[in-house]
């Protein structure tokens, strides 16, 4: 029997150093002769340490947990191909990608050491790996747009191929295909797939086949075991028995190496001047952030209509990360955790129609990172009333007023959602009527004008 100890979309844990070593040692502590360590990307980013280290500070983590291998998820190149690369080829385990090309169309990072597929052996039996990485992530993702990600299946099928020639007791994806993951179980002959992308947490079997995914921010990993004596636990299509359980690592020794280099990073950042003091905290929960209006929501929303003096002001949930509520005296790191990503606030110009149909955009059921209950709107000058079962959209009012589909109107966002062809596919490039700023830049702004005292006000109604 082998164990993985599987981790993925750890993202902005580096932020906390305190937890980042617990993790790092509740990790240390479950490893063993019959153990590996592995990753299933958005590992170096997003985050405020993130930033400040370019990515680097997955080098201190892996070296801590002693890492085998990870592959790419699209915030693995949120500073830019080069900088992926020199990540890779600094670091001590294997980055394996099937499916990733470069700016010629070869092998994303073969001279710095990615590979398809790799072997790696754990009290005597050899586990195979192999790399899968969301296709889309050019479109999602604007610094990977020089990239290409081809169909992750024939992929995955020629790594699965070439791994059981060589004679290996397991085959294991690590894939970042979030909703695609039920797809690779069913097309491709593996003993179990160790996911990420999804932000939720996942043990369950697709035609027998394990599929795990530890969730987002390093709160839980996943331990799997292959060739388990466990009665109940399914065999996949390679014929091996395979089950999982979710560790919580919040009680885990903390690991000294690991918490001092991060806070040394975190420091570098130079983030530490306070820019608003809040008396009631700002929650930034899976709650606040897919659930519908929150006061974090219009508070994104507010500065990004009031920087740029735009009709409505739009935030995509997705790109508010959770973690510890505003509260208190909040600085310009906390306002950078809140969005982690150097991109400019952005002006757009769209006809009346134009915005009704970026309001019918808002529900997140298609998906295919996402959860099928998820609302992706933050809004800022506008409301909108929702049927939730019906999944249309009821009402839509600008400033109070219903929206004159031959009117022009301006709406203020991030910039990746004209680059995105997944959430809110009407807003495009050609739409582009300037830009005011980087979006935390841009939050700081806000809150040193009072943004943060913000309520729930009914911008967004759900009614069934």
């Amino acid at each position: 029997m082998v164990r993985l100890l599987h981790y993925s979309d750890i993202e902005n844990l580096f932020d906390d150093a305190e937890r980042a070593g617990r993790f790092a040692g509740r990790l240390r502590e479950r490893d063993g002769e019959d153990a590996l360590v592995v990753g299933s990307g958005d590992t170096t980013a997003p985050g405020v340490v993130s930033m400040a280290a370019s990515g680097r500070q997955i080098l201190d983590f892996a070296d801590a947990v002693d890492t085998v291998a990870d592959t790419f998820g699209n915030h693995d190149f949120d500073y830019g191909p080069d900088a992926t690369r020199a990540i890779v080829a600094d670091s001590e385990f294997t980055w394996v990608s099937a499916n990733t090309r470069d700016e010629d169309g070869d092998p994303f990072g073969a001279e710095e050491g990615v590979v398809p597929w790799t072997i790696a052996e754990a009290d005597g039996e050899r586990v195979g790996f192999f790399g899968v990485t969301d296709p889309t992530t050019d479109s999602i993702n604007p610094h990977a747009a020089p990239l290409t990600f081809t169909d992750p299946y024939e992929a995955a099928a020629e790594a699965v191929t070439e791994l059981r020639e060589e004679g290996v007791d397991y085959v294991v994806a690590l894939s970042h295909l979030g909703g695609g993951d039920d797809e690779l179980a069913r097309r491709v002959d593996v003993d179990a797939i160790l996911g990420g992308h999804v932000h939720s947490v996942r043990t369950e079997y697709v035609d027998d086949t394990l599929c795990t995914r530890p969730g987002v921010n390093g709160h839980e990993f996943v331990e799997v075991e292959l060739g388990t004596d466990d009665a109940a636990a399914a065999r996949g299509d390679g014929g091996v028995a395979a089950s999982a359980r979710v560790i919580d690592p919040s009680e885990g020794p903390v690991h000294e190496a690991l918490t001092d280099a991060l806070e040394r990073r975190r420091e570098s950042a130079g983030l530490t001047e306070t820019v608003a003091t809040v008396d009631e905290p700002l929650a930034r929960t899976d709650e606040t952030t897919f659930g519908g209006e929150s006061r974090i929501g219009n508070f994104v929303a507010d500065a990004y209509r009031a920087a740029a003096d735009a009709d409505v002001g739009l935030q995509n949930g997705g790109g508010i990360r959770e973690g510890p509520p505003l509260s208190g005296e909040v600085t310009l790191a906390d306002l950078v955790s809140v969005l982690p990503f150097e991109e400019p606030v952005v002006v757009v110009e769209l006809s009346g129609r134009e915005l009704l149909e970026v309001f019918s955009e808002a529900d997140g059921a298609e998906l295919d990172f996402g959860e099928p209950h998820w609302w992706h709107a933050h809004l800022s000058g506008a409301s909108l009333r929702w049927d939730h079962e019906a999944g249309e959209l009821l009402d839509a009012r600008v400033d109070g007023e219903a929206i004159d589909p031959d009117r022009r109107y301006t709406l203020a966002t991030a910039e990746y959602l004209l680059h995105s062809d997944h959430e809110f596919p009407t807003i495009e490039q050609r739409h582009r009527a300037g830009e005011v700023g980087i979006q935390h830049d841009v939050l700081a702004d806000h809150a040193r004008r009072g943004g943060l005292n913000v309520d729930v006000e009914g911008r967004i109604v759900f009614e069934s």
